[in-house]
């Protein structure tokens, strides 16, 4: 295939639109099923960069959830909890494969972002990655092949109009890339930089003690975050990102809006939440909601007369700050990376009351002292990459 026709660009006023290659050769993407749109494209192609790269600095299948050029959720397969299938809404499914365990992390971290999102996977989607797309909302997925039955069990979704897409895993894209703004073209040097074990070397705090597994969700904040719309800051535990703080201008808000989707990812695995007693008929997306106004601030609009009747069988406790405090103070070890410095100690501090014990960031900042003595004032690991990983 040579071009791809679209029905319009990013929005339906935005005629005509197609992806096409401008050296003539053909497209890396075939379209198995459904007519994917101009933002699933650029979903699935900054999802699937960001997946090959996870698998090859983990060895393991990985797999993203994306909304809107930027990841909800990003994962690799390792095995889940019994606490985790929970709140990740899988515990029915049985055992999953490491590409569906993958999938269930980068979906469920933020239910809320993701969705609707697009899909991609480091890995041929096998069955039983696809009967768990099946029966989420999503607009489509990108892998480097599909099992027959998987494929099958994906073009029912959407009653048929399910965009599937297969790359080719042996493309190898131009080492120069250009994009038009306002009629102006732009020419850049692909980012290939290899994000690895030696990029975080350089530990600059007085605690160095770095375990090979927060190395491993070192590596996955900052490829997870060379695919997201900067400014961006992400939070990792356990082989997954748990907050994504992406596109605000300013990094403090990065961090405490990434630190709050942290929060509530921790929040979910509380027993008052899990034993929540919902309406045996409820919509998954409607469950998603009521939990999301359940643990935050807003609950008296959930819990009000009139209101939890439609959601709930009885009437749930309120989940006090005081409760939600204690907690939130259980949340430990967790990993933070930013794409640029820090300018002020305040991200290091509202990072800690997330439970962020280790901390990827490029320092040269002229306060990275204070930056370092705030790190140090918690016993946090701090490296310092040297690399800034912007993303527009």
């Amino acid at each position: 295939m040579k071009e791809l026709a679209l029905k319009y660009g990013c929005n339906p006023n935005q005629k005509p639109a197609r992806i096409y290659m401008e050296d003539g050769s053909d497209l890396p993407v075939t379209v198995l099923n459904g007519r994917p749109g101009y933002i699933n494209l650029l979903d699935a192609l900054n999802g699937y960069q960001l997946v090959t790269e996870l698998k090859r600095a983990t060895g393991k299948p990985a797999a993203t959830s994306f909304k809107h050029v930027s990841p909800a959720g990003a994962a690799i397969g390792n095995p889940l909890s019994e606490v985790e299938a929970k709140i990740y809404w899988v515990a029915d499914l049985g055992d999953l494969t490491p590409l569906a365990s993958a999938y269930a992390r980068a979906r469920g971290a933020d239910r809320m972002s993701s969705f609707g999102d697009f899909i991609s996977l480091s890995d041929p989607c096998d069955v039983c990655t696809a009967k768990l797309i099946k029966r989420e909302v999503s607009d489509g997925v990108i892998a480097p092949g599909y099992e027959p039955e998987a494929l099958e069990i994906l073009k029912e979704k959407k009653k048929g109009n399910y965009c599937v897409l297969q790359i080719d895993p042996g493309y190898v894209p131009n080492p120069v890339e250009h994009k038009q703004v306002y009629g102006v073209t732009f020419e850049q040097g692909r980012n290939n930089v290899v994000i690895d074990d030696a990029m975080f070397t350089n530990i600059v705090t007085k605690n160095r003690d770095l375990p090979a597994d927060k190395l491993h969700d070192m590596e996955i904040a900052m490829i997870t975050l060379k695919y997201t719309q900067s400014n961006s800051v992400c939070y990792v535990k356990g082989g997954q990102a748990i907050g994504i703080g992406a596109g605000q201008q300013s990094r403090i808000h990065c961090t405490r809006l990434a630190g709050q989707k942290a929060d509530n990812w921790w929040l979910r695995q509380c027993p008052k939440v899990l034993d929540l007693p919902f309406l045996d008929n409820i919509h998954r997306a409607d469950r998603d909601n009521a939990i999301d106004l359940y643990i935050g601030d807003e609950y008296e609009d959930l819990l009000a007369d009139g209101a939890w009747e439609k959601v709930f069988k009885t009437k749930p406790e309120v989940f006090t700050r005081e409760e939600k405090k204690a907690w939130l103070s259980r949340n430990t070890d967790v990993v933070l990376g930013s794409d640029a410095f820090f300018p002020f100690g305040d991200n290091i501090e509202r990072a800690f009351k997330s439970g962020v014990k280790y901390v990827a960031e490029p320092g040269g900042s002229v306060r990275d002292d204070n930056v370092i003595a705030a790190a140090d004032s918690h016993d946090m690991v701090m490296c310092f990459t040297g690399l800034r990983l912007f993303h527009h």
